[in-house]
């Protein structure tokens, strides 16, 4: 007896708990529906949009269907607004609990529907932005295009500018190169001079005050050799931070 009357409690609006209960379960079900099929035409629209930039009729019925869904969603948790105060008024605890739980879990079913569709808003809000700044920023290329043009070409004078200095600083890197390698092997040859005078005046015997002019000579010459090494790095260095 006492079950028949938990399921027999009326509500305000003269229907029974059990009665608000179906009526919720078959909204629930009608709001699964709706959002499965909003999310497919989420997916069609977005597909349909990215290839050929329509999609306005796909919209519309977007729209439709999600103020359906937002007024099954209202609908129901004012039904679990009535279950909850139905349920409250049983007197036996068993069934009290049980409708509890049955009602609990409607709502949160609700919630979660109810969460779905504002993620589909801000996901179809977020859309309709990133269109309008496409379209913003299309029309602003297509206005300014002769000055994106006059950056391309300051942009290309300059790299051509970079790439001849370039050119030219590897120019003179060669030509420092080449003229060192000539002072080495002028200094080589200079060694053997050297040596094979020392041999001819060893041989003829001169005295040893020649020899240390011939020293002292050869050692002037080296610090002349130094100097114009150090003389070419310098211009080197110096036409190289001109270039720059």
């Amino acid at each position: 007896m006492a079950a028949a009357a938990a399921f027999e409690v009326a509500g305000g609006g003269g229907g029974t708990l059990s009665d608000l209960y179906q009526s919720a379960k078959r909204a629930l079900l009608r709001t699964r529906d709706g959002m499965e099929r909003l999310e497919r035409l989420e997916c069609s629209s977005s597909s349909s949009s990215s290839s050929s930039g329509g999609g306005g009729g796909g919209g519309l019925e977007s729209q439709e269907l999600s103020s359906s869904i937002k007024r099954d969603i209202a609908q129901i948790q004012s039904l679990c607004v009535e279950m909850e105060r139905l349920w409250r008024s049983i007197a036996a605890k068993s069934q009290r609990d049980l409708w509890k739980r049955k009602v609990e879990q409607v709502a949160e079913e609700t919630e979660s529907l109810k969460e779905s569709l504002d993620k589909h808003f801000l996901r179809n809000q977020k859309r309709m932005m990133e269109a309008n700044e496409r379209a913003e920023l299309l029309g602003r290329a297509n206005g300014d295009s002769a000055h994106v043009l006059r950056i391309f070409d300051d942009e290309a004078q300059a790299m051509q500018s970079a790439r001849n200095s370039a050119r030219m600083l590897e120019e003179s890197y060669a030509t420092g190169v080449a003229i060192l390698s000539k002072y080495s092997e002028q200094r080589d040859r200079l060694k053997k001079a050297q040596r094979k005078a020392l041999d001819v005046l060893n041989t003829v015997g001169l005295s040893n005050s020649v020899l240390k002019l011939i020293e002292k000579r050869h050692r002037g010459d080296r610090w002349i050799k130094y100097a114009g090494m150090i003389l070419t790095i310098v211009i080197l260095f110096a036409f190289w931070r001109w270039t720059r």
